[in-house]
């Protein structure tokens, strides 16, 4: 299947109609872009130079260009394999990138006198407050589920109420609530713990219908042949159940877990000294937010790309298992 749709597409890049549509397209993009902030007098200067000084028919030339260049790009890579392709584009689009957060005059020695701290102290915090999180997550997800699963009422009502409540609140106030009022019972934990609690309950409501749907997926005959060989409930969700119904729960559970990642800057507000509360933290004193955002920017990307791998890793591995 996967042939069959690049060989499409690399037959689709080289038709003319698509060719021409896609010059239509970015001509027509640009030329918006590049005119909706500007009068109609001003247009018609006919001047070729920078794009706030050049009138209708520079402004024209420009785009024309662009569009030039954007398809002669599409049409060259298409005769490339697929993977070239993918790198090829890829490496495109990180220079663009690069480009766009080069103009706004960034202080690279700034970055780099405090990209170590960030990455010892700040990703460290980051992961430990994710990766305990998750864990403590799936724990209460796989009970939430069974719960949700069982015909008994009072723990279907308990498991049903729970992802009710802690879906239906934003992470942030579910923060403010753990941290700020637990201590109105007596109750005083720390900001780390606050928050680990916090992502804990709020995205195992998440996870407890990624473990539900997932146990639901196994035929109900595989529970019907363990009770007949003598294998207790425990036994058989640990051995049979749980094991077929993975390759449907990682996808779900590696967004989750991305997702979980990001949003852990939200415990930053308990001044918990992780990668988003640095980079506001240190470049604020001497204005250089711009320089902390963009380098914490980037960093939770690169996080993200090697989860990303990791999960299409352990993807591959249980498909496999499961073909043979």
């Amino acid at each position: 299947m996967l042939y069959q749709d690049t060989v499409e597409s690399e037959v689709l890049v080289h038709k003319p109609w698509f060719v021409a549509l896609t010059f239509v397209v970015v001509l027509a993009f640009f030329l918006m872009f590049d005119l909706a902030d500007t009068s109609f007098g001003e247009l018609m200067r006919p001047v070729i130079g920078e794009p706030h000084q050049s009138g209708l028919y520079g402004r024209f030339a420009i785009a024309f260009v662009i569009a030039v260049v954007f398809c002669s790009n599409i049409v060259l890579i298409g005769f490339a394999p697929l993977q070239v392709q993918i790198g090829t584009v890829w490496l495109e689009l990180l220079l663009l990138f690069l480009a766009f957060f080069k103009s706004f005059n960034l202080s690279l020695p700034f970055i780099w006198e405090n990209l170590p701290f960030l990455i010892t102290q700040g990703v460290v915090t980051t992961i430990y407050v994710s990766a305990l999180s998750l864990i403590f997550a799936s724990l209460i997800a796989i009970i939430a589920a069974i719960a949700k699963l069982s015909s008994n009422g009072f723990a279907y009502a308990v498991a049903s109420f729970y992802t009710s409540f802690f879906r239906g609140l934003p992470l942030l106030m579910q923060i403010y609530l753990i941290y700020l009022g637990l201590p109105q019972l007596g109750i005083v934990i720390d900001a780390v713990p606050s928050g680990i609690l916090a992502l804990s309950l709020c995205v195992g409501a998440y996870m407890t219908e990624i473990f539900r749907a997932g146990i639901q997926s196994i035929d109900r005959g595989q529970w019907e042949a363990s009770r007949s060989i003598g294998f207790g409930f425990g036994l058989t969700m640990r051995r049979i159940i749980l094991p077929q119904a993975l390759p449907v729960i990682i996808p779900p559970m590696g967004n989750t877990f991305i997702g979980m990642l990001k949003d852990s800057s939200l415990v930053s507000v308990l001044g918990v000294w992780e990668l988003t509360f640095l980079a506001r933290t240190i470049g604020q004193p001497t204005f250089h937010h711009m320089e902390m955002l963009v380098t914490a920017s980037l960093i939770y990307w690169i996080i993200s790309a090697c989860l990303e791998v990791i999960q299409a890793r352990i993807e591959n591995y249980f498909a496999r298992s499961k073909v043979r």
